[in-house]
Formats: structure tokens, C-alpha cells, sequence
């Protein structure tokens, strides 16, 4: 089976609620991430992931 590199699979884990920062606290994406999400490219979605791994490294601090 061949790999397509170029899905990039949404982060969303069903737990959607925008906090105070207009950030989801399930999937750590803005609500324009969100709502742009379907028309992004894999570079977009990767940038997108990147910026959500961040995020979710400083809720924890």
C-alpha cells in the first residue's frame, strides 16, 4: 500500500468549544483555521498542525 503524502488528516478529536482566545480546546485550532481547513493545501494543514503543537505545548505551562 502507497502512502499519499499529500492527506493531511484534521486534528479535530469531536470536542469542539472556541475558548476565550477563539481557540478549540479539543483540537487547539483557531476558528478561522477551522473553517478554512477544508480549502488548505498540505502545506497549509502542515503549517496549520505545526501552529496546534505549539499551542498545545503552552496549556500545559
Amino acid at each position: 500500500m502507497v502512502k499519499d503524502e499529500s492527506v493531511v488528516v484534521s486534528p479535530c478529536i469531536g470536542i469542539c468549544a472556541l475558548d476565550e482566545n477563539d481557540v478549540c480546546v479539543g483540537c487547539y485550532r483557531t476558528g478561522l483555521e477551522i473553517s478554512h481547513w477544508g480549502g488548505m493545501d498540505a502545506s497549509e494543514r502542515n503549517e496549520v498542525l505545526r501552529l496546534v503543537k505549539e499551542r498545545e505545548k503552552s496549556s500545559y505551562i
